[in-house]
């Protein structure tokens, strides 16, 4: 979102997506995320799931 310049309002409104969860994912403070949100984002952002996912020791 922050590399396309998307407000969290912009994201939330046009996706209906809960903006305290959308807060949480541009912040990087979740610790889960449910696959029906990441489906909405990943088409909202043309993106792939490894743009928000990484595995890290």
């Amino acid at each position: 979102m922050g590399a396309k310049r998307l407000k969290i309002s912009d994201v939330v409104r046009d996706t209906g997506i809960n903006r305290s969860t959308v807060n949480r994912l541009f912040h990087e403070t979740t610790s889960r995320i449910d696959f029906e949100t990441l489906e909405i984002l990943c088409k909202y952002l043309e993106c792939d799931v490894s743009d928000f996912l990484e595995i890290t020791d």
